[in-house]
């Protein structure tokens, strides 16, 4: 019907719009806040007259060609003053501000003296003149911030004479020439270079329009009860029904929320309240919201004025909501019938709910910024300045709050990490080691402050600005805005309340494809079951040696001359990994969990410090010179390219026979206290299809052996990490010999673009701003590279063996847009870290809803 309607309209009807219930005016074409005025019109409510301008128009204005203002003055009642509010696409994407009162000159001041009172009129004049002067003259804000403190009719003369002089003319008279001039600024503030690139960082496409609404005003002071404010109907932090709001008598636009003397809006103990100034006025506020709330589909924030009792709703929009009142307004909108169950799943942001799994800075605390980074981990949390793991476990155990920082994270520093509140890490990409692990952990985590300089042997910490920290000042490290303060701000505590969880059930009742977890540990396991992944799809299960009494074990391994050396050592590592495995088996009963065997380079295990080595030819009862030697002779030009992964199974094959032991025998006693157990194990870095046979082969004969020394039967199930270029190519061959493929995208992406996803964070940022890259690759999965060869591998590996599950398992799982792209391909699931998993549910819903709104 309302494209009908629009036919009845000439092009310059839709180019310069009278609001109306039936005018031709779309989002797409006039903005956000003029087809909310329409539907408020629409609803009868009492909306003052308002034109639209479409973005076409706008856009014509700041290139110097203007609409015809006298018509567009001829709208409104002959000297009506008015008001130019902007009126984008979405409202996030911010714009100029509302200038007030335009068409204040001296005859209307004449006029409004006799009408309002003398002060009151002197004071709309005063408030134009500033705001003119500032916002369209573009004088200096300094002349005119409050001129001199003075009010009424002595500060409006105040106000004109610095105009006059700063200008050097008079201040305009004409409200053509005002209206004019404001249209003007407000253009042309869209299109600038400044405002261009801070809404395209909000996510607003390069060629965003802006549209512009010309309102008449309703004034809000006069001789009786006048005034203005905001109302809405539920508190924006927590969602809880509330009304909240201030109302301000004798006031315009938004002033109650900032001038003192602003009162509550209901009956308040603390305080005067409208209800009892007014209770009519009051009352058909409270109608309204709930007529808003009801048709418009959403919790409604009202900006209104009351002119000698008489209501005028200015302006109406979408209630702006923290992420737990987000997640509360969208379940209450659908519990009351207003919305379906889908739409409150596609209502909150999936990366909200990461403001509701960890703590955060208190967004009103003052924030002394430092130093900035890659947000890698998301939460906030402050302590003490320590440089090195066991400083940090010291810490830990006088029970100090401390905060890690390291050039970069090792395997080494996982002890440290754990003690730790935070990490802070100099170098570092999204998806190296101190990410990764800070997820996984639920770890606030910094990396990349590469302008930050980290001097271990001073023990010292410079920031940005040149200050020094040393070891022991409290620092916090914001991981989701990817700062670092200085000192302890305030703190909102992480909140997961019914509606989260009811938000989440629904979600799962829409989404298709399956959400597992990365999880190394038995805490991690238990914090995957309690955000409900369906299973654990990656445990690293290399971070297990390096709990304490297991890393000397595991060097002695390592520099074991004779296989039979290295058996005796790893049989001594096998009750500790089996354990592991035991409790992980328990946690997760009923539901996968997928093992990859052993995969980081040998030295990652071996100090590199003088004091370590030390340390470790005392373990080992042998000469420093020596420990050093060999520590220096496994070292690799290029590890992550080196002898790791499937390449160490088959030359150094007792840790796999070690590790698969531990898991089956695990595996057989985990199933003695309910469902049989069915491991996945998990051969990293293949290329070929050889090497699945070699470490298959050996593999199942450590099965067969379990079995027949127990004398119970098993299954398990074999995969394969498909983590290099080869691998996917290779998959229809490979996929022969595996039951499953588990896509490693942090490897995968590392190799398809030859780029070291630890040192990428040192230029990634400038990569993105020249359009290089859209965006890190290592952080959104890139469709067009490697996603074509997960493409090629899913279609292979599928054609090689049918029924072959398929998943990835790298960081990517956790992102919104990675996710998408994992349910066009097919995949079966999606494994992220356990604090991404909620994230990554909703995402999940919501790409699956919008495929069938597109296909209905």
């Amino acid at each position: 019907m309302a494209d009908a309607a629009a036919q009845n309209f000439d092009l310059e009807d839709i180019r310069t719009t009278l609001i109306t219930p039936t005018a031709p005016i779309q989002s797409a074409t006039h903005g956000g806040r003029a087809k909310c005025l329409q539907r408020l019109a629409r609803l009868d409510l009492p909306v003052p007259r308002t034109v639209a301008l479409s973005f076409d128009v706008v856009h014509e204005i700041a290139h110097g060609q203007m609409p015809d203002i006298p018509d567009l003055l001829s709208k409104f009642d002959p000297g009506a003053l008015l008001c130019v509010r902007p009126s984008s696409e979405d409202p996030d994407w911010g714009g100029p501000g509302t200038v007030l009162n335009v068409g204040m000159n001296d005859a209307a001041y004449v006029e409004l003296s006799d009408r309002i009172g003398r002060e009151a009129a002197a004071g709309l004049y005063q408030r134009f003149v500033q705001s003119y002067a500032i916002h369209v003259a573009r004088l200096d804000p300094d002349l005119f911030d409050e001129d001199g403190g003075t009010s009424g009719s002595e500060g409006l003369s105040a106000a004109l004479a610095a105009f006059e002089e700063e200008a050097e003319e008079h201040f305009p008279q004409s409200p053509e020439v005002q209206l004019a001039q404001v249209l003007r600024s407000m253009a042309r503030a869209w299109e600038g270079t400044s405002a261009r690139l801070l809404r395209q960082a909000r996510g607003a496409p390069a060629d965003a329009g802006l549209g512009l609404v010309v309102q008449e005003m309703a004034l809000g002071l006069g001789r009786g009860e006048c005034g203005s404010g905001v109302f809405q109907l539920v508190d924006s932090e927590t969602g809880l029904l509330q009304v909240t709001g201030r109302y301000l008598s004798q006031s315009q636009g938004r002033e109650a929320l900032e001038g003192q003397g602003a009162i509550f809006l209901a009956r308040d103990p603390r305080g005067p309240s409208l209800e009892e100034l007014d209770p009519a006025a009051f009352a058909e506020l409270k109608s309204h919201a709930a007529l808003m709330r009801r048709r418009l589909r959403a919790e409604m924030q009202i900006e209104f004025t009351l002119e000698n009792g008489k209501l005028s709703i200015l302006d109406g929009v979408v209630v702006q909501r923290s992420a737990r009142g987000a997640v509360r307004i969208a379940v209450r909108l659908c519990e009351d019938g207003i919305i379906t169950p889908q739409e409150a799943v596609l209502r909150v942001e999936p990366q909200t709910l990461t403001a509701l799994l960890h703590r955060q800075v208190d967004p009103k605390a003052a924030r002394d910024v430092v130093g900035q980074g890659i947000a890698a981990s998301p939460g906030a949390a402050s302590g003490r300045i320590v440089f090195t793991a066991a400083d940090a476990q010291a810490s830990q155990s006088r029970g100090e709050n401390c905060v890690l920082v390291r050039r970069e994270t090792s395997p080494e520093d996982v002890r440290g990490m754990h003690a730790s509140v935070a990490v802070l890490t100099e170098r570092g990409g999204i998806t190296s080691h101190a990410a990764v692990i800070g997820r996984g952990i639920g770890l606030p985590c910094v990396v990349g402050a590469a302008r930050m300089k980290l001097s271990p042997e001073d023990r010292t910490l410079r920031t940005e600005d040149g200050r020094v920290l040393t070891e022991g000042e409290i620092i916090t490290v914001d991981g989701t805005n990817g700062e670092v303060l200085l000192g302890a701000p305030k703190m909102l505590e992480a909140r997961l309340d019914d509606a989260f969880r009811t938000l989440l059930s629904w979600a799962d009742a829409e989404r298709d494809i399956g959400i597992r977890a990365n999880a190394d540990t038995p805490s991690d396991a238990q914090t995957a079951r309690n955000f409900e992944a369906e299973g654990i799809g990656l445990c690293r299960t290399e971070h297990m040696f390096f709990e304490p009494g297991r890393l000397t074990v595991m060097r002695e391994m390592i520099f074991a001359d004779r296989a039979d050396d290295r058996r005796e050592a790893l049989e001594r590592l096998l009750p500790m990994q089996r354990a592991d495995f035991i409790e992980l088996f328990r946690i997760m009963q009923g539901l996968p969990v997928c093992i990859r065997l052993f995969d980081p380079p040998l030295h990652e295990f071996l100090p590199t410090d003088r004091q370590g080595l030390r340390d470790l030819a005392d373990a080992l009862d042998l000469p420093v010179s020596v420990v050093t030697r060999r520590v220096r002779e496994m070292g690799e030009y290029n590890p992550m390219l080196g002898l790791r992964g499937v390449r160490l199974g088959i030359t150094v094959p007792e840790i796999y026979d070690m590790q698969a032991r531990a898991i089956f025998e695990a595996t057989l006693e985990a199933s003695r206290d309910g469902a049989p157990v069915v491991p996945e194990v998990m051969i990293p870095l293949v290329s070929t299809r050889r090497e699945v046979e070699i470490v298959r082969a050996r593999i199942d004969a450590v099965a067969a052996a379990v079995r027949t020394e127990r004398g119970r039967s098993f299954t398990y199930r074999l995969g394969v990490m498909v983590e290099t270029p080869r691998a996917c190519l290779q998959a229809g061959e490979i996929a022969q010999h595996a039951h499953f493929l588990s896509f490693g995208t942090n490897d995968l992406t590392q190799m398809t673009y030859g780029l070291s996803r630890d040192d990428a964070g040192r230029f990634m940022s400038d990569y993105v701003a020249q359009g290089v890259f859209p965006e890190d690759p290592f952080h959104r999965l890139d469709r067009d590279g490697v996603g074509e060869l997960l493409t090629i591998g899913l279609e292979r590996g599928r054609r090689g063996r049918a029924g072959i599950t398929v998943s990835i398992c790298g960081e990517h799982g956790g992102n919104p847009d990675s996710i998408a792209f994992c349910r066009e391909a097919g995949f079966d699931y999606v494994s992220c870290s356990p604090f991404r998993v909620p994230v990554a549910r909703l995402a999940a819903a919501q790409d699956a809803i919008r495929h069938k709104i597109e296909r209905s």
